[in-house]
């Protein structure tokens, strides 16, 4: 049974989208009607439970009287706007920060981020080596997860779930400014002298891998990472009463990780230690 959320129906909004006159709730964002209207507009830093911060710039839609592109992320629907999302403009801007991005960090893991640099002709090596941000080696303090820096976008997503907007641990932050800008614990120390209380929702959040499960950072490095072989299967978290909803990643009859589905109205894509990380029980993984 899917749970259907109830809450006070909200006035339609009409404007016009790319040339067609579209209908949304009121509230919705403009990212919310392109992808209702079924247009492809690409976005990183954008996460359904949290908050948008505007970091990535990627989904920039044109609108009618704006000096400038707006992030179509964080950009309410307003009636009579007029919206465009596949202009000369927002191609050239999308292209330019992709560019920025493959210069900059490591997209090898970033979900059709190889995809979307195809499609705008964003040549990855524009900026050169000169362009890498931190250039070290992950970071492997723990058994659970890994942090490798060299793959962030500085999307502030772990920081926002770590932080007021989910689990109020703040063991994440930025540290730095400008060029120096970084994500970390802290005094910048090992995970395991930090505030984290490895719930990984800081994991869920990600969009590069720059976290990731040891579990799939160990198969990556061995090659043996899969995910066309992988299963999912969903299910609720048998450590107390709550009702989390698990989605098993599993891959050579072993759970490779574990995610939550964003859309629950129970968890909303969170977990606790127990629920992320305490599978072992049911497999050995020896």
């Amino acid at each position: 049974m899917t749970a259907i959320p109830l809450g006070l129906p909200r006035r339609p909004v009409e404007f016009t989208l790319d040339g067609q006159e579209v209908r949304v709730p009121e509230g919705s964002t403009v990212l919310d009607a392109c992808r209702a209207a079924g247009k492809d507009v690409p976005t990183l830093c954008q996460g359904d439970t949290l908050t948008p911060k505007n970091a990535c710039r990627v989904c920039v839609v044109e609108v009618e009287g704006s000096r400038t592109l707006v992030p179509a992320c964080s950009r309410r629907a307003e009636p009579g706007m007029e919206v465009s999302t596949d202009t000369e403009r927002a191609r050239h801007s999308r292209k330019v920060v992709l560019e920025l991005l493959a210069s900059s960090v490591d997209l090898s893991t970033t979900p059709r981020a190889a995809e979307w640099i195809r499609e705008y002709g964003a040549d990855p090596d524009r900026f050169g080596p000169d362009a890498a941000r931190l250039g070290e080696e992950p970071r492997v303090d723990n058994e659970l997860y890994v942090r490798d820096y060299d793959k962030c976008i500085l999307c502030y997503k772990c920081v926002d779930a770590c932080g007021e907007q989910w689990q109020n641990t703040f063991a994440i932050a930025v540290s730095g400014r400008g060029f120096d800008a970084r994500i970390a614990v802290e005094h910048d120390g090992p995970l395991t002298e930090s505030a984290c209380v490895y719930c990984g929702n800081c994991i869920e959040v990600c969009p590069t891998g720059a976290l990731s499960f040891k579990s799939e950072f160990d198969r990556r490095a061995a090659g043996t990472w899969d995910e066309s072989a992988q299963t999912r299967t969903t299910t609720v978290c048998a450590y107390c009463g709550v009702g989390c909803n698990l989605t098993l990643h599993v891959q050579d009859n072993e759970i490779v990780k574990v995610t939550s589905p964003q859309d629950n109205p129970v968890t909303h894509g969170n977990l606790c230690i127990k629920g992320r990380f305490g599978y072992q029980h049911v497999q050995n993984r020896g």
